[in-house]
């Protein structure tokens, strides 16, 4: 196959399967258990934002600039929550804004996720067209550890994605839909790479900041509504999963 068919097979086949193992993960699990495991997701996005993605960006931006970057994420994404929930209501006595609301966030932490996941997936892109560029066999061994890094930060976003109150079919459809920057990202760098490279490290730090708002902004809050010591050993214990999960991945792929 030619480089750009190379470029083409692995940026869909390759997010295509993080998402649907993901989803197979997530739903052998048991929508039953979501809440508990959104401790987990939080544990995961935390990990894959300060372990993997903002060395990353760090490692090739001006540490102030990428710092300011993720400051302005953190900004940008805030507003877009407020847009969200004034899209639900348009008053304070509504089911945002009820303490005794459902479990869910209406879609706010799921959209949020969302956007820093195609941010996310547009990078992973412009990382696999640059590697196949260099040479066929290094770009299959960055495709294949970019999907291992991909499934356990996918488990998250699903579980995100249904305790926002998606469906399952909805909340894979998503996450497949998002998957699609990857071939966007890839697709831009092999005809623009020298252009593009230049945006890597600002487009990591605003996935990063999308991952740790929603982690702290809108999941760690609900985890306080359970003060029991049992539940918060258990929280504890999942979140600290999570982040070696993301560790773990990067340990195996040799990163």
């Amino acid at each position: 196959m030619s480089t750009l068919s190379w470029i083409i097979f692995v940026s869909l086949a390759g997010g295509a399967l993080s998402v649907f193992a993901a989803a197979a993960l997530s739903v052998a699990v048991g929508t039953q258990r979501i809440s508990m495991l959104i401790s987990y997701a939080i544990g995961a996005l935390l990990g894959a934002a300060f372990l993997e993605i903002l060395p990353e960006a760090l490692a090739h931006g001006a540490p102030h600039r990428m710092a300011g970057t993720v400051l302005f994420g953190i900004m940008v994404f805030f507003v877009l929550e407020k847009l969200v929930l004034w899209r639900h209501c348009h008053h304070d006595h509504c089911e945002a804004h009820d303490a005794h609301a459902p479990a869910n966030d209406h879609g706010r932490s799921g959209l949020l996720i969302l956007v820093g996941d195609t941010f996310h997936n547009f990078v992973d892109g412009i990382l696999i067209a640059a590697a196949f560029l260099d040479s066929t066999q290094l770009g299959i061994v960055t495709a294949l550890a970019i999907i291992a890094h991909e499934i356990p930060q996918e488990v998250g976003d699903y579980l995100i994605l249904l305790h926002s109150g998606y469906s399952k079919v909805r909340a894979l459809a998503f996450n497949l839909l998002s998957s699609l920057a990857t071939l966007l990202g890839a697709m831009l760098a092999y005809f623009a790479l020298s252009d593009l490279q230049e945006w890597i490290p600002s487009l990591l730090a605003l996935a990063a900041a999308s991952m740790i708002y929603v982690a702290v902004a809108d999941l760690i809050p609900g985890l306080h509504k359970r003060t029991e010591l049992k539940a918060t050993v258990q929280q504890v214990l999942l979140i600290g999963l999570g982040i070696a999960s993301i560790g773990l991945v990067q340990r195996l792929v040799g990163e």
